[in-house]
């Protein structure tokens, strides 16, 4: 679907920087981005749309569902696009990179545990935080920056 159908779809009228700042989260080779991040990529473009119109936008983003807000440790909210398939975060606490991953079993374990205790789950969410293999060995981040985040198949579907 074209950039203006999905905000259309979203019930948002497809304004320049909403069409602009859609353009940066769906064209970036980093999944998550902080408002200053989109806007210095704006910029980057020969964009002159101001940092407030940034935060608004993405606000709008999230309200419509189509991006998503992390607030990792550290207090700066990230967003990544919405693109509806379940995953959870480890957060490096020394370079601030985000590795995604997906774990069936993890996963399996919550849906149990819901049920044992009578409890229906709408929504979940699970950031681990420590310190990537680049910042143990090294001293320095294992992905280049810039590069997309890692996404892991981590443990066996037990169906």
């Amino acid at each position: 679907m074209s950039k203006r159908g999905d905000l259309q779809k979203a019930g948002l009228r497809s304004t320049l920087p909403r069409l602009r700042i859609l353009a940066i989260l769906e064209e970036s080779r980093v999944r998550h981005m902080t408002a200053e991040d989109v806007h210095r990529s704006l910029g980057d473009a020969g964009d002159e749309i101001g940092l407030a119109t940034v935060y608004r936008v993405l606000t709008q983003f999230e309200s419509a569902g189509l991006v998503i807000r992390h607030n990792f440790e550290g207090g700066r909210a990230v967003f990544e696009l919405n693109d509806e398939s379940h995953h959870d975060h480890m957060v490096c606490v020394e370079c601030g990179r985000v590795f995604e991953f997906f774990d069936n079993t993890i996963e399996q374990r919550q849906r149990k545990i819901a049920e044992t205790a009578g409890f229906l789950i709408d929504d979940h969410s699970l950031y681990l935080y420590g310190v990537c293999a680049g910042m143990r060995h090294a001293g320095k981040c294992s992905m280049p920056r810039g590069s997309g985040p890692r996404i892991l198949q981590v443990g066996e579907p037990t169906g």
